[in-house]
């Protein structure tokens, strides 16, 4: 079995108006930079967005101009930074309608 799910963190998918989904992945704050990559790397999110405990937004990352990845560098240095400082967080993804 592969199973490498943290019993911290959670998930949800909501389907929005326009056929887009939003998936909601709750998590400890070490975990957030690496489901930030995994996220980037899927390619078919349209934003992310990082919230803090109260599910106020902390960084919106708009992803549909950046397919370099030199771009990122800066963007995931500071969501590394955010993590360290945020206990639990939930990252917001925001997906295209399925073609």
């Amino acid at each position: 079995m592969d199973e490498e799910k943290n019993t911290n963190a959670s998930e949800e998918t909501h389907t929005e108006s326009d056929g887009g989904t939003k998936e909601y992945f709750r998590m400890e704050g070490d975990e957030v930079l690496k489901k930030v990559k995994e996220i980037i790397a899927e390619g078919n999110a349209r934003r992310i967005i990082l919230q803090n405990e109260k599910g106020e937004s902390v960084l919106e990352i708009p992803l549909t101009f950046a397919a370099v990845g030199a771009v990122f560098l800066p963007v995931l240095a500071a969501v590394g930074a955010i993590a360290a400082v945020l206990t639990k967080c939930t990252i917001v993804v925001v997906k295209k309608a399925g073609k």
